[in-house]
């Protein structure tokens, strides 16, 4: 029999939110992951409010919201409110109730700039890793390094002096105003962004556009592929080398040494020297190009460094789906803190949503 059309009210609702999420839907593994590091991090939140005034959102749910914004790409925090209106997986993942009302949006944005202040996005990563299920799946021996491009939220017009006037605008008006750079020298000494005065001038390689950007850094283990630090320096040619030794120091207080694998960029002498000195043996490609290595054949002779030049290139996964799908490609924070921030908080956005299917497989 055809069924009618006609839609009919009801004066109450007797929805379960949790019958609403099949079994096997990834989300429940991962939420019970965010949830033992949020319980980890307890007293971390404690220490950003104050005992008095009136309750804001719980961080909990704040850091929830944030996870699902990545998850999904959602563009903004307006798009992210308008999603838990209506969209009961999200009212499930946050925490919401049914009858619950959503936030504003400014209101969002204020609560969540609370936890930019402090260190969260890296204690959650780390909370997140340390929990024994997950930490199994780590290699404690063998790592790998990269450096990614993480543009401003800033025009390259932008771009002034940092002493002397204003360039006056050379045609047109108005907030995008016409402006011809060809023939300027422009270069990090002497100029700065009016919009992001912490983003730096940098081009990729000969001939690439010059580009207002940040540096982001990751330290991938090497067994299955999940980041286990990562941070965001100025972009500049020795922040990789910098951040590398940075990340890879806590791991190599070790009674065996582990080896780290890396791009040709990494290919310099100092950096090669202090990795031998702290008892890392790097697994660097030879940067051969009219120069003289700092690898030679005490380290290429040996298997492994075949391995490590073959798996260190899973980074770029890492990267991919961060810049991607958390959409830190065009970062929409400004400042190196924030912007570090968001970026760590998308790294462990990433291990998160691949560890489901890692603890399936190793059950």
């Amino acid at each position: 029999m055809r069924g009618s059309d006609e839609r009919m009210g009801a004066l109450f609702s007797y929805v379960d939110l949790e019958a609403r999420v099949r079994p096997d839907h990834p989300l429940r593994t991962i939420r019970l992951l965010v949830n033992e590091a949020l319980a980890a991090l307890e007293g971390e939140f404690g220490s950003l409010y104050s005992g008095m005034g009136r309750p804001s959102i719980a961080p909990e749910k704040l850091l929830r919201a944030m996870l699902l914004q990545a998850f999904f790409s959602i563009r903004s925090e307006r798009q992210l409110m308008e999603r838990l209106e209506f969209d009961l997986l999200f009212r499930w993942f946050v925490g919401l109730g049914i009858d619950d009302a959503v936030w504003d949006h400014s209101t969002f944005s204020k609560n969540r700039d609370r936890l930019l202040e402090g260190d969260i996005a890296a204690k959650f990563l780390s909370a997140v890793l340390s929990q024994p299920r997950v930490k199994r799946l780590l290699s404690s021996e063998h790592f790998s390094v990269d450096g990614t491009l993480i543009e401003a939220w800033a025009s390259i017009k932008s771009v002034r002096p940092k002493d002397g006037p204003e360039e006056p605008p050379s045609s047109g008006g108005g907030r995008n105003r016409d402006a011809d750079f060809h023939g300027q020298k422009r270069s990090n000494a002497t100029h700065a962004s009016s919009t992001d005065p912490e983003a730096r001038i940098y081009t990729k390689g000969p001939g690439k556009e010059a580009k207002l950007c940040f540096m982001g850094h990751g330290l991938m283990e090497n067994r299955h592929g999940l980041l286990v630090d990562a941070c965001l320096t100025a972009a500049d040619g020795h922040g990789e080398r910098v951040a590398a030794l940075h990340m890879i120091e806590p791991h190599a207080d070790r009674p065996r040494p582990i080896t780290l694998g890396a791009d040709k960029g990494y290919d310099a002498a100092d950096f090669v020297n202090e990795l031998r000195s702290m008892q890392v043996t790097p697994h660097v490609a030879q940067n051969l190009n009219r120069r003289r290595s700092g690898i030679d054949g005490r380290t290429t002779h040996h298997a492994g460094y075949g391995v490590s030049m073959r798996i260190r290139k899973r980074i770029e996964e890492a990267f991919g789906w961060i810049k991607t799908i958390a959409g830190q490609r065009k970062t929409k924070f400004r400042g190196i803190d924030r912007v570090g921030w968001s970026f760590t908080f998308a790294a462990a956005a990433y291990n998160l949503v691949r560890l489901p299917k890692l603890l399936a497989g190793s059950a």
